[in-house]
């Protein structure tokens, strides 16, 4: 039975563990390109698993920021995952030891989410653990071979290959923010709020991580009174 679950949870999560390892080879090649071994990228994406939580990471560690920043900065951008760890929780039920809910915690990105809540049967741990296998696996060996690859690729294609990490977000915002407002504006904000922090000569002195933090907040509260999202009642 446990068995059964577990290779059902890493079938489902099949075409997860191929789409992060396109991803975090971009974010391998970059890391690279920005003075860290393919090895470090690697044990980055190893212990965090977080797509946009480590480009800004790497952000924050290029212009040698301070600790507490970096803490912050996570905090800020990935702070989503909580809210997604307590709603699997209720379908997971009670008897559930600690190790177990780190393990699923850790494993727990947006795509994980959205499959383990698409399952009608209840969630179990060898279900989730499969469903966790393929896509860590990918996003590591993902960004060692982009890591590999852009050592030993010339200059002039490493540089390229940062270019990756801004088609990544373009192809991930564009489609949403054709169909929702709330999207579209919450770019929008980042965007002019991050151009005012690399333009304005008073702001330039902000650190990477402190304006990373100030776009995100201010973006999203924005939003959040702007579009509110309404509650099962159909109350705003």
């Amino acid at each position: 039975m446990r068995w059964r679950e577990y290779r059902s949870g890493v079938s489902r999560g099949l075409p997860v563990g191929m789409g992060y390892f396109s991803v975090s080879f971009g974010f391998g090649a970059m890391a690279v390109s920005q003075g860290l071994k393919a090895l470090d990228a690697a044990l980055i994406s190893l212990t965090n698993m977080t797509s946009a939580g480590q480009f800004a990471g790497l952000t924050v560690i290029v212009a040698a920021a301070s600790l507490w920043e970096m803490v912050l900065t996570q905090l800020i951008i990935n702070s989503r995952y909580a809210l997604m760890s307590l709603a699997l929780s209720q379908r997971m039920g009670q008897r559930i030891g600690v190790l177990p809910r780190i393990l699923i915690a850790f494993f727990n990105t947006d795509e994980i989410f959205a499959l383990a809540m698409s399952r009608r049967e209840p969630l179990t741990i060898p279900y989730m653990l499969g469903l966790g296998t393929l896509p860590i696996l990918g996003w590591t060996g993902g960004t060692l071979c982009g890591g590999l690859a852009g050592s030993v690729l010339p200059a002039s294609i490493r540089s390229a290959l940062g270019v990756m990490l801004y088609g990544m977000f373009i192809a991930i915002v564009v489609p949403p923010a054709k169909k929702e407002r709330s999207i579209l504006a919450a770019a929008g904000f980042a965007l002019v709020l991050s151009s005012l922090f690399a333009w304005v000569p008073a702001l330039k002195a902000v650190s990477a991580g402190i304006s990373i933090v100030i776009c995100t907040v201010i973006a999203a509260g924005a939003c959040a009174v702007l579009f509110p999202v309404a509650d099962e009642e159909g109350g705003a």
